[in-house]
């Protein structure tokens, strides 16, 4: 593995078959994905290695479903942070201060967690050793892609620090406000949910027992998941003009409004290291795929996260992404050609298309206080917990294990 260093670096070129644009959870994870079937990849991030290796606790924490789970360990991350993984037991969906709940037992479809909850910083900490040990991947960072040219030949690539590469394809793992998709010109469609989701880590008195909580309010929900130890990570949803006063009360006037939304089933809380803000909105690229260019994560697709799906949805990704272009190389082709772009776009639009839809009308549902609607939600959340068919279905798509997934999906190698 290579490094810029700062901008200093002599001008390189590197012979890549892939390039990927940003190194973070989805495109650092695709490289390792990638470097495992044999081919070689060229990362281009902008923040230091150094400071992604040390990464400080910093209060964010993702949901891992077990598909993702199984992809972790196809592409070897997940020994390196299965110690600090928090398994999700149970699943306890509340509407309100309604006495009917909905409530998913891992034990009802297998004994497997419907997934973890691992703090980011360890993620990272677990991509960039992997990245390390990984010959065909070439980390060139710090440094940023100043130009890109996708041609019928190949692409190429000047970066800031005076480098070039040169690959079949380019990756766009540049988040939500790519830069590579908005200079390819493809379009988006995004809307605001006038929603901030507010976002910290608490340690409280009690055991939390490896059970997610998700309690919608008329904001929208307040979602507690649990971690090592008696902690748990909050992902509370505001509404956005009432966020910055929220964000602005001290250590204990913000504990006293997250405890109020909290309760004290798990005694008295305490907020740990620092808080959040993320204004949320839903967003998707008109195309996945551009010429010899292919979306993934938040570059294609952005989600609201009252499912918890928005990074397992870009693993489907990394994982669909993965295994197409295998295949291409084992076939003899272009790996950015036409063909073999469109088959990853087909396969990632309707499981794309469906989750962006399920969870803006989730939101929509339950974000509100209309009597009616509240009262329907609430039957609604009591019938399922009574259909043990449809329960399990349920289950079953929180743990990522419906559709048409990819083999690293499957727990399956490439």
């Amino acid at each position: 593995m290579e490094s810029g260093s700062k901008g200093s670096e002599p001008a390189t070129e590197h012979v890549s078959d892939v390039l990927i644009v940003g190194g973070g959870l989805v495109g650092g994870i695709l490289a390792c994905a990638l470097a495992e079937t044999g081919l070689r990849v060229a990362v281009v991030e902008a923040a230091p290695p150094e400071a992604l290796l040390a990464a400080r606790f910093d209060g964010r924490a993702s949901a891992i479903a077990l598909s993702s789970r199984r992809l972790l360990e196809q592409v070897g991350l997940w020994d390196d942070v299965r110690d600090e993984a928090c398994p999700m037991l149970d699943i306890r969906v509340s509407d309100g201060d309604s006495p009917l709940f909905l409530h998913y037992d891992h034990h009802a479809i297998g004994d497997e967690p419907f997934g973890h909850m691992v703090e980011n910083r360890y993620l990272r900490r677990s991509i960039f050793r992997r990245l390390q040990t990984l010959d065909r991947v070439r980390l060139l960072a710090p440094t940023k892609v100043v130009s890109l040219d996708r041609t019928a030949a190949g692409v190429e690539a000047r970066l800031a620090n005076g480098a070039r590469v040169s690959a079949q394809l380019a990756v766009a793992a540049d988040g939500r406000d790519s830069l590579t998709r908005v200079n390819a010109g493809i379009p988006v469609t995004r809307w605001a949910y006038a929603q901030t989701a507010i976002v910290c880590t608490v340690a409280h008195e009690r055991p939390h027992d490896n059970v997610a909580h998700e309690h919608f309010l008329p904001a929208g929900p307040f979602a507690i998941l649990p971690l090592n130890g008696n902690r748990a990570s909050i992902v509370w949803t505001e509404h956005t003009h009432r966020t910055p006063a929220i964000m602005a009360l001290d250590e204990s006037g913000f504990t006293a409004e997250l405890a109020r939304r909290f309760g004290d089933f798990l005694g008295q809380v305490e907020v740990v290291g620092p808080r959040w803000s993320y204004p949320l909105s839903l967003h998707y690229a008109a195309t996945t795929v551009g010429r010899r260019l292919a979306l993934v994560g938040d570059a294609a697709h952005g989600m609201h996260p009252i499912a918890g799906q928005g990074l397992n949805m870009g693993f489907r990704d990394v994982a669909a992404l993965a295994e197409v272009l295998l295949e291409a190389r084992q076939l003899g082709l272009d790996l950015g050609s036409g063909p073999v772009l469109e088959r990853y776009r087909r396969w990632r639009r309707f499981d794309t298309a469906l989750m962006l839809a399920m969870t803006d009308a989730l939101n929509r549902l339950f974000s509100n206080d209309v009597g009616p609607i509240r009262l329907a939600r609430e039957l609604g959340l009591a019938a399922v917990d009574r259909l043990p068919p449809l329960k399990r279905l349920f289950m079953r798509h929180a743990m990522g294990v419906v559709g048409e997934l990819p083999r690293l999906m499957r727990g399956q190698a490439l």
